[in-house]
C-alpha cells in the first residue's frame, strides 16, 4: 500500500519569494512524503483548505486581500498548524501570534530563514511520532508547557511529581524527552533525573530541567545529575522549542551515526556486525524453545556477471537484491554478510515455513531484473535454509552456508534445507 502523502499549503504573494520557496521545497523535502500546494492570496488559501486536508501551512502575514494577518487566523481556526512568514519584525505581533498558537514566527531576512521554515515542516512530521513527558506539580505550568509542545505536534504525557514521572517512563520506555521541574513533592527533579539515568543514557533519552528558583547552581546540579539541558522559568516559547529541538536532533544524530555503523554502505541492509549483535538475542530465544530458521543466499554466477557487464552493473544487482529482501522480509532480520552473500533470520518460523518462503523469494527474484543502460539484466539465487540451532549463531550460519553450496552443486537457482 502506497504511503499517503502529507499535504502542505504555502501562501505567499511575492513571485520572487514563491520561486525561492518552490526551490527549497524540492531541495529540502522528500516529495515522496509530501505534496505541496502554492497559492498567492487568502481567497485561494480558503478554497484550498475547504477542498483538502492539510498537515501544515506556511503563510505570509501580509497579503493583498488579507493585509493584517487574517489568513493566519483563518488557518488556525481550521486547526492547521501554521508557520508565519513576515517581511518585518514586530515584538507585539509576534507575542500575539504565539499566544494564538502558531508554530513559529519567521522573518524574511535571508535564504536561511526560508530554509529554516521549510525544514520546520519536516520537523513537525517527525515530532508526531515522539513522546514527551512533562513532570511538573503546578497544573498551570504543566498545562502551559504541554500546550507549547502540542503546537509542535508532540505526543505529550503528564505527571505531577517525580514518582508519577518515573512510573510513566517505565510504562512508556519509548519516551524520547522528559521536561521536569526541580521543586516537587515526593520526588524532586534531581532524584527523578538520577533514577531515569540509571535506566537510560543520553543516546536514547534527553532530559531538560526547569526551575523558577534563582539559585545559580541549579543548572549545573541538574546537568551533573544527568540532565542534557536546563531552562530558567519564566522562558520564551521559542526558547523552549529551540532547546527541545536541539536536544532531540542531538539524539537523532547519534542514532543515525550508530545506524550507519550497522548498515551496509551499498545495499543499506544491516551488516554482519549488526546481524551478530541483534541476532544473538533471537538465537538465545530460540534456544529456549521458540522456533527459528535461518537462510543464507547468494547471487548465482556473480563473478561472471561482473566480468560480463562491469562492476557498476554488479553493484546495481546487489542493490536490487537488497531492495527485494527488504520488501519480502521486512518483519525479519536481513543482512549482507559480504560480497554477494546475504542472510535472513526468521524467528517464529519452522523449517517447512521458512523453506516455502525462501522458495517463493527465489522464484520472485528470478522473475525480476534491472536495467543497466538499455539492457535488461536478470540473475538467480541459491539458498540454504536451516532450523538446527547448533552450538552458536556463527555455527548455525555456517550450516546454512553449507546447504547453500549444496544448492549450487545441484545446478543453482535452488533452495536446500536440512
Amino acid at each position: 500500500m502506497a504511503l499517503k502523502k502529507k499535504r502542505i499549503l504555502v501562501v505567499e504573494d511575492s513571485p520572487i519569494v514563491l520561486k525561492i520557496l518552490r526551490h527549497l521545497v524540492n531541495q529540502e523535502l522528500n516529495l515522496k512524503l509530501y505534496e505541496v500546494d502554492f497559492v498567492d492570496s487568502m481567497a485561494k488559501a480558503k478554497a484550498a483548505i475547504e477542498s483538502n486536508e492539510y498537515f501544515a501551512a506556511l503563510a505570509d502575514l501580509n497579503l493583498p486581500d488579507a493585509p493584517d494577518g487574517e489568513v493566519v487566523e483563518y488557518i488556525l481556526a481550521k486547526s492547521v498548524p501554521c508557520i508565519v512568514l513576515t517581511g518585518s519584525y514586530s515584538e507585539e505581533r509576534r507575542e500575539k501570534l504565539l499566544l494564538m498558537g502558531i508554530v513559529d514566527y519567521v522573518v524574511k531576512e535571508s535564504r536561511f530563514s526560508y530554509a529554516y521554515a521549510i525544514k520546520l515542516i519536516h520537523r513537525l512530521s517527525l515530532n508526531e511520532a515522539i513522546k514527551v513527558l512533562v513532570v511538573e506539580d503546578s497544573g498551570t505550568a504543566r498545562k502551559y508547557v504541554k500546550g507549547l509542545l502540542k503546537q509542535h505536534l508532540f505526543q505529550v504525557l503528564e505527571a505531577e511529581n517525580g514518582v508519577q514521572g518515573l512510573a510513566m517512563y517505565e510504562q512508556n520506555p519509548d519516551i524520547r524527552l522528559i521536561i521536569t521541574d526541580y521543586h516537587m513533592p515526593e520526588m524532586d527533579g534531581f532524584e527523578l533525573v538520577r533514577e531515569i539515568r540509571s535506566r537510560s543514557d543520553k543516546t536514547d533519552l534527553a532530559i531538560i530541567g526547569l526551575s523558577s528558583m534563582e539559585k545559580g547552581a541549579l543548572s549545573a546540579k541538574f546537568i551533573k545529575n544527568g540532565a542534557n539541558d536546563f531552562l530558567q522559568k519564566p522562558f520564551f516559547p521559542e526558547e523552549l522549542h529551540c532547546r527541545v529541538i536541539h536536544n532531540l536532533e542531538s539524539i537523532e544524530l547519534i542514532q543515525a551515526l550508530n545506524d550507519a555503523a550497522h548498515r551496509d554502505y551499498l545495499t543499506n541492509l544491516y551488516n554482519r556486525r549488526h546481524l551478530f549483535n541483534d541476532g544473538e538475542a533471537m538465537y538465545q530465544s530460540a534456544k529456549q524453545g521458540k522456533p527459528m530458521a535461518l537462510a543464507v543466499m547468494d547471487i548465482d554466477h556473480f563473478k561472471s556477471f561482473n566480468d560480463n557487464y562491469g562492476h557498476e552493473a554488479g553493484d546495481a544487482m546487489l542493490v536490487h537484491m537488497g531492495e527485494m529482501l527488504n520488501e519480502s522480509f521486512s518483519r525479519f532480520l536481513t543482512a549482507r554478510l559480504g560480497g554477494e552473500e546475504f542472510c535472513v533470520m526468521l524467528p517464529g518460523l519452522t523449517q517447512d515455513q521458512a523453506y516455502t518462503l525462501m522458495d517463493q523469494f527465489r522464484i520472485h527474484f528470478e522473475d525480476s531484473g534491472i536495467y543497466v543502460g538499455d539492457e535488461y539484466l536478470q540473475a538467480t539465487v541459491s539458498i540454504g535454509v536451516t532450523s538446527v540451532l547448533s552450538d552458536n549463531l556463527d555455527e548455525m550460519i555456517n550450516n546454512a552456508d553449507e546447504l547453500l553450496y549444496r544448492a549450487k552443486e545441484v545446478g543453482r537457482n535452488f533452495v536446500i534445507g536440512d
